[in-house]
């Protein structure tokens, strides 16, 4: 089975491929997903967690998020210190559940493919690419905050165009190319191999 990494800055759109892809019956897994469920059921993980940043980490067995994100806004350190007691968690999570897939490929999507390492253990990376602004555009609207807001998150991500070089594979989503083309083109080639 292929492993397929899908990733792309925020805004840029790779939860609507990922679901594209879904509806073609090819299973997904969402790393952000994973990570939020396994910071309260990951027992190891819940240890640390609490070790690092504190018993106020959890409040009856559940992540106190509020605490944790004030814990690691505007402190890089400490979130570099969350994200790497995390993605170890995430990643023997993904290789179980891949290893449950019995489709041709299956898709690992998230923002931090490179950043974590992860891409080391897929066969190919999709990038979603889109423009800046109607990234910043999407973004003000689905999560209801200021351009300012969006700017400063899109500073604290790896540079688009960076990220986008580093991908095996770019589906563009810039309103001037329809999606679902692109997406066809991949899972044909995928399911035939």
């Amino acid at each position: 089975m292929l492993r397929i990494g899908l990733t792309g800055g925020i805004g840029s759109g790779k939860s609507t491929v990922a679901k594209i892809f879904e509806v073609l019956g090819i299973p997904v897994y969402y790393a952000d997903d994973a990570a939020k469920r396994l910071m309260n059921e990951d027992e190891n993980l819940k240890e640390q967690i609490t070790h690092h940043f504190g018993s106020d980490s959890y409040i009856d067995g559940k992540l106190n998020r509020s605490f944790i994100a004030k814990m690691v806004f505007n402190h890089k350190e400490k979130l570099e210190l969350l994200n790497s007691l995390t993605h170890p968690a995430v990643m023997h999570d993904s290789e179980k559940w891949i290893a449950a897939q019995t489709t041709p490929y299956a898709i690992r999507e998230a923002a931090l493919i490179f950043e974590s390492g992860i891409y080391k253990h897929l066969d190919y990376v999709i990038g979603v690419s889109s423009p800046e602004e109607l990234r910043i555009e999407r973004t003000m609207k689905r999560d209801n905050v200021s351009r300012e807001e969006v700017l400063k998150r899109m500073k604290s991500q790896m540079d688009e165009n960076k990220k986008i070089n580093l991908c095996d594979f770019v589906i563009y989503n810039n309103e001037e190319q329809f999606i679902m083309p692109q997406v066809l083109a991949l899972h044909r080639k995928w399911s035939e191999l």
